[in-house]
């Protein structure tokens, strides 16, 4: 049996240590859905890496909702730190980590041409 499922289309985006790749794909039936996975690298005390890799499937009949629920959040988030109820507003709005938090690792993503993950 042929197997008509296909790659449509794939966008990575990086964010930090995290890269989080959308990857819009095509059932048999010919029908859209979208997959997002969150890939964060973690490096072993002996130089060797791993991936922890979390995805979820969105089809199209919940694109709607989701982006209404995505576009919510956001705006939620802005106008919290907007105004500074969680001390992250426009004043502390920097790239700078806290001083409590772990020195900075530079992480190569060598995944993000892989086309089996």
């Amino acid at each position: 049996m042929r197997d008509d499922r296909e790659d449509v289309y794939s966008k990575a985006v990086r964010a930090g240590k995290r890269t989080y790749f959308f990857d819009v794909k095509s059932t048999r039936g010919r029908d859209l859905y979208l997959t997002i996975t969150e890939s964060k690298k973690h490096t072993h005390e002996d130089g060797t890496a791993h991936y922890d890799k979390h995805k979820i499937f969105l089809y199209k009949e919940d694109f709607d909702k989701f982006i209404d629920g995505l576009q919510d959040v956001v705006s939620e988030i802005d106008r919290l730190k907007a105004t500074g109820e969680y001390g992250n507003g426009p004043e502390h709005d920097t790239k700078e980590p806290p001083s409590d938090a772990p020195p900075f690792t530079d992480v190569n993503f060598e995944d993000l041409d892989r086309k089996d993950i």
